[in-house]
């Protein structure tokens, strides 16, 4: 079984270097770094060798955010333009990383290309961290010739996918804090406040209005039946997690998601401009149609649009225009359709997609703002009122006792 040895090189500008290599003795790993163009200067033993990497250890974060991975491309597209071989790139980004589970992958990439392995199929081994997309756009660099150009595209698409992401990250962490904060003052209020006005109130005597009698049920409800309620809203969540994992579940959720007010628009521009963006990378890159429509629905994060592409798929297999089946998927605008027919007989598809994509962006911006311009008062309003109502409610029969004070006096 194979060893993993932990060495130092120099390279051919006195630069030093580490990382790691999988061999069966260290003479191996000493003259595969010199075919690298490296100088070993230390080769050891490293600890834990015979323990497979690529199993993640319990406890040890094995995730690599989208930002590690368009760094990396940006990086390696511009050290193959500058004439580095894909070893001494993939050494050196080795040695850049901070995170050091990615560190491990880059370093299995190395090897398997090492062993003879082209850099799209030592990639396809670690889907979690390169997916479908990735694998086919590297591959089709590699065949036309234009790898360096291709992992500049796939670091432009990765970027944009996390800013989208990042904006709507942004629009929604205020509006569920303010909803945090609502739930955790109206729980303290029924747990805690509103028994004291019912003891107070109880111990005084006399009628309660309404509006104090239902806080007062609902208190007790919440003192009572609260490690039941807790159950029971764990129970809904693992319930729903496990349902919306089933197909059914999946694309009954994501319909009713396009179904949402305001947001429903927002999830659909979302959708779009992530079809468009994919599908025009794809295609500029040399994969070929059918292919690039079958990642595209993998890739894409609505089943209700999934399945649009899919039918596109498919009437493109009996020879239709790609824009012809989304006459029958209403998730896809008009403009998708139109410019779509537009590009097929001007044969300049990804430009016009890469300009759908780009106008859905925008949109998907300027919907994000007006929504947290709308939601900052709205949130605040909810917040107030629901606190002032308990608060009044609570308060309400303080009046008749004062009224009954002023009429013994």
């Amino acid at each position: 079984m194979p060893t993993t040895y932990a060495y130092k090189v120099r390279d051919r500008e006195g630069k030093v270097f580490s990382g790691s290599l999988e061999a069966d003795n260290s003479a191996l790993v000493a003259n595969r770094l010199r075919q690298m163009g490296y100088v070993p200067i230390a080769i050891d033993k490293k600890a834990g060798a015979g323990v497979r990497k690529d199993i993640p250890i319990p406890g040890l974060s094995n995730r690599v955010k989208l930002q590690e991975v368009a760094i990396f491309s940006r990086q390696f597209a511009t050290m193959i333009n500058s004439g580095l071989t894909l070893l001494r790139s993939l050494a050196i980004l080795s040695t850049q990383t901070s995170n050091n589970y990615f560190k491990t992958v880059i370093d299995q990439v190395r090897n398997d290309i090492e062993s003879g392995s082209s850099l799209s199929q030592a990639l396809s081994r670690h889907p979690k961290q390169f997916n479908n997309l990735y694998v086919s756009m590297v591959k089709a660099g590699e065949s036309g010739g234009n790898l360096d150009r291709t992992l500049s595209d796939l670091a432009t698409t990765i970027e944009k996918q996390v800013e989208l992401r990042g904006k709507i990250r942004s629009a929604m962490t205020y509006p569920i804090m303010v909803l945090a904060l609502v739930c955790l003052i109206l729980s303290a209020m029924l747990l805690f406040i509103v028994p004291i006005f019912k003891k107070m109130y109880a111990d005084l005597g006399g009628k309660l209005p309404a509006p104090t009698l239902l806080l007062v049920d609902i208190s007790n409800i919440a003192v009572h039946g609260a490690p039941f309620v807790l159950i029971g809203v764990i129970g809904l969540v693992v319930a729903y997690r496990r349902w919306v994992r089933t197909p059914t579940g999946q694309a009954t959720r994501d319909r009713l998601a396009l179904k949402v007010p305001i947001f429903g628009g927002l999830i659909r521009k979302t959708a779009m401009a992530r079809f468009s963006s994919t599908l025009a990378t794809l295609l500029s890159s040399g994969v070929p149609v059918l292919e690039s429509l079958e990642i595209t629905s993998d890739t894409v994060s609505n089943t209700v649009v999934a399945n649009g592409v899919r039918a596109i798929a498919e009437g493109a297999k009996r020879g239709e225009p790609l824009s012809f089946p989304l006459r029958e998927h209403p998730v896809f605008p008009p403009m998708v359709t139109q410019m779509m027919a537009v590009g097929e007989e001007t044969g300049a598809l990804d430009s016009l997609l890469l300009k759908v994509a780009k106008f859905f962006e925008e949109e998907v911006q300027r919907t994000v703002e007006a929504l947290t311009s709308l939601l900052e008062p709205l949130l605040i309003v909810v917040l107030g009122g629901a606190v002032g109502g308990m608060v009044i409610s609570l308060y309400l029969p303080m009046f008749d006792i004062i009224k009954l004070v002023g009429n013994n006096n």
